[in-house]
């Protein structure tokens, strides 16, 4: 399945949800933006891939432990986190 309709599909349960906070068995949210933060819904397997290990490098440099949205903030653009996890999905 293409990472952008998964995401798009994560989106649009996120808006169907009245708490926004569903995440599927075997996936974990993520916020990404630089200033504006979008939530993401993303499966657990993407967290071996060293590309998406740079992305977590970047968020432990940045935030630390702490993460001002209540979960893993990604700090990087929406397009570049989509471009990145869009070919994690293809393997």
């Amino acid at each position: 399945m293409a990472i952008s309709r998964i995401l798009r599909r994560s989106l649009s349960a996120e808006k169907r949800s009245t708490s926004g906070t569903e995440v599927p068995k075997g996936h974990f949210a993520v916020y990404v933006g630089e200033s504006e933060k979008k939530r993401f819904v993303i499966p657990v397997s993407y967290l071996n891939h060293p590309s998406f290990q740079d992305l977590l490098c970047q968020a432990e440099e940045e935030f630390g432990f702490h993460h001002p949205m209540g979960g893993l903030t990604i700090p990087c653009s929406e397009d570049l986190f989509i471009d990145i996890t869009s070919h994690l999905g293809r393997r």
